[in-house]
């Protein structure tokens, strides 16, 4: 198994796009690439921390490569807004891969540059080294999965999934094809 972790916005975006990706084993919501040990929402939200919003994933690499993840990554999410994602504002919110080895590294610098034409703004993702994950509140764990119907759900998270389905149906776990 490997992990990959991630910062694209919201995690409760995040989380609700890679729990339905064929070979994603677990998705944790949390908090990485800060300066403050064991951050709690509230103080992340204060922009004083350094960490973004992120979620840690522990994937099969012999049904999904971190490849395909960094394309999903990629497609669900603007590269090109800088600490933001819609109307969520602030760093927390920046686009963010951090790598856990010289290999992930290497393979999203190969993706950035290949997207990177497909946008008439450049790519800010930051691409730092992993150094900590910080697991996110109990009550941010599977959001979406137990608030479909909640306003932001429905408005921002609900067109997210249905547009990685739409647009990686070979990577849509098929067990989790149906959306409310």
């Amino acid at each position: 198994m490997e992990t990959a972790t991630l910062g694209g916005g919201c995690f409760w975006c995040t989380e609700a796009v890679f729990s339905r990706v064929r070979g994603v084993l677990s998705v944790t919501p949390g908090y990485a690439g800060g300066h403050v040990p064991n951050p709690t929402y509230e103080e992340v939200c204060t922009d004083t921390t350094g960490h973004a919003e992120v979620v840690q994933l522990t994937f099969d690499p012999s049904i999904i490569t971190y490849r395909d993840i960094l394309e999903v990554f990629f497609e669900i999410h603007d590269p090109t807004s800088l600490n933001r994602q819609g109307n969520d504002v602030g760093t927390q919110y920046r686009s963010i891969i951090l790598y856990h080895n010289e290999e992930q590294k290497r393979i999203a610098e190969e993706v950035i540059g290949q997207i990177g034409p497909k946008y008439s703004r450049p790519i800010v993702t930051e691409l730092v080294p992993f150094t900590a994950f910080y697991p996110a509140e109990e009550y941010h764990h599977r959001y979406y999965e137990r608030h479909k119907d909640a306003p932001y759900c429905r408005v921002v998270i609900t067109p997210k999934v249905r547009k990685f389905m739409d647009h990686f149906p070979h990577l849509t776990d098929v067990r989790l094809q149906r959306i409310e």
